[in-house]
């Protein structure tokens, strides 16, 4: 259960003002089929932090523990600085996307992952847990609460979330996981 509940705070709060959620947040803005926008990324989701949860998993297995400790603890320590600066969506307006809802929610969301700070905290995850599936479902279920939000309330909540506080927030947990893997690679 650790794995899971750490995974999903971690990622449901690192969500909150990046890159991906103002994508949702746009999509569902463009294509008015909010279900069909979260099942995209859902599927996307899915596909890339498993792939992420595998590779943290695969490493945290193969390098020492010590190290792995201390890779951990600066992974986590830059990802609060990252944190700390907001990101912005580029929006082209160019013609509508051919694909469909779906199909370019699945292949935007994919790709507006990879090497994004909650891809990358999947794998420190899921390195530090060496629990692939159990972190997949939680960093899943933080996605898809946090864009869910996006899509669903986005324009409701956007006026009343001071998203400087949740940047805080969820810089601190980063920290805060950053900390404890300094002790542990300090203590081993």
């Amino acid at each position: 259960m650790e794995a899971i509940v750490g995974s999903f705070v971690l990622v449901a709060a690192s969500e909150m003002g990046d890159k991906t959620q103002l994508l949702a947040f746009s999509l569902a803005s463009r294509f008015r089929k909010p279900w069909v926008v979260l099942a995209g990324i859902f599927v996307a989701t899915v596909a890339n932090h498993a792939l992420a949860s595998s590779v943290g998993t695969w490493v945290s297995v193969h390098v020492p523990a010590r190290v792995m400790a201390l890779i951990l603890a600066v992974m986590f320590l830059g990802f609060g600085l990252w944190t700390l600066k907001p990101d912005t969506l580029d929006e082209d307006g160019a013609k509508p996307p051919r694909f469909g809802a779906f199909l370019t929610t699945v292949g935007l969301f994919f790709l507006a992952e990879m090497g994004d700070k909650t891809q990358l905290a999947t794998m420190a995850v899921a390195a530090r847990y060496q629990a692939p599936v159990l972190v997949t479902l939680g960093t899943t279920a933080g996605m898809l609460l946090s864009d869910g939000l996006a899509v669903f309330l986005g324009d409701r909540l956007s006026g009343r979330v001071n998203m400087k506080y949740v940047r805080w927030v969820t810089a601190a947990l980063f920290f805060l996981f950053g900390f404890v893997s300094l002790w542990t690679a300090w203590r081993g």
